[in-house]
């Protein structure tokens, strides 16, 4: 009987917590007040803010969204008319290839197995082969990893810039330093861009798969690294007990490094994680999740 008090919490939580799919959608478009410059240091920002927020179909925010609600909500913000949903979203802006996607570029994709090229989807792309969207598996917004993922990769269709084409000044976009300049820890609101483009993940399959897929999906990434991480840095981490893998990748004939610890079967593990990486190896470390 002690537990039923715990347990009428739990269910009361459960009950404040919006549904994915209500039964009545409000679809009335609700533009989003203008409080940004349309800049990249704004979009990084609102990104970092809205992390978690949860998935609602129909809703553009400010607190619940649909994956096209989400873009739209963003953009808005800036002052930035876009179309209320992803096919729509999908025609307008400048068309551009997956190999020349920078840091606030639309990404969309064909999720619908029956409708191989009607586009269904939509995120934020980040740089690094990241990108942020209200997913509808997660029913909240997360980043996933485009190039990383197979799903993804395979159901990317179309990449949309619309963004203003002046860059604002590296010094607002630059990671913060970490170690040493070959060595900067790279988060997804701030990623790391080389001549005005981000890195594009090129490596084997086989090295991002996942081998094992029910050992989990979510890693603490530590950063990357031009080259390899350093011994004391790897030894550093199994002297910690925790498991760690990288992923290798060139970019201008320079090799590169993601140094990720896991996996873990959920983000909650890799959360409580987190923690330790932050205070022990590097306090910038964050949550990636590969699948």
């Amino acid at each position: 009987m002690r537990y039923l008090p715990i347990l009428s919490v739990l269910l009361l939580l459960w009950g404040c917590k919006p549904s994915p799919h209500p039964a009545h959608p409000d679809y009335a478009v609700r533009k989003p007040e203008v409080r940004y410059a349309p800049d990249k240091k704004n979009l990084a920002k609102m990104v970092k803010q809205l992390q978690g927020s949860p998935y609602v179909w129909a809703e553009e925010g400010p607190n619940y969204f649909d994956c096209s609600g989400f873009t739209y909500y963003l953009y808005g913000s800036m002052g930035i008319e876009i179309p209320r949903t992803a096919r729509e979203q999908a025609k307008c802006g400048k068309r551009i290839s997956p190999k020349e996607l920078q840091y606030g570029d639309l990404i969309f994709f064909a999720t619908d197995r029956h409708h191989p090229r009607k586009i269904t989807h939509v995120g934020m792309y980040l740089g690094d082969g990241w990108f942020t969207h209200a997913s509808t598996v997660k029913n909240e917004v997360v980043y996933s990893n485009l190039f990383a993922s197979p799903y993804y990769k395979k159901r990317l269709r179309a990449c949309r810039r619309y963004l203003p084409e002046k860059e604002p000044s590296r010094t607002a976009l630059r990671a913060p330093v970490w170690k040493s300049a070959h060595q900067a820890a790279v988060s997804p609101a701030t990623p790391k861009m080389h001549k005005g483009k981000a890195i594009i993940i090129k490596a084997p399959m086989h090295q991002i798969e996942q081998s094992a897929p029910h050992e989990g999906a979510y890693y603490v990434q530590v950063g990357s690294f031009t080259g390899k991480p350093k011994n004391t840095l790897i030894k550093h981490i199994t002297h910690l007990g925790l498991p760690h893998r990288t992923i290798l990748f060139h970019h201008n004939g320079k090799r590169f490094t993601k140094l990720l610890i896991g996996p873990y079967p959920t983000r909650n593990a890799a959360l409580s994680v987190r923690t330790t990486v932050r205070k022990k190896i590097n306090p910038k470390a964050f949550i990636a999740e590969i699948r």
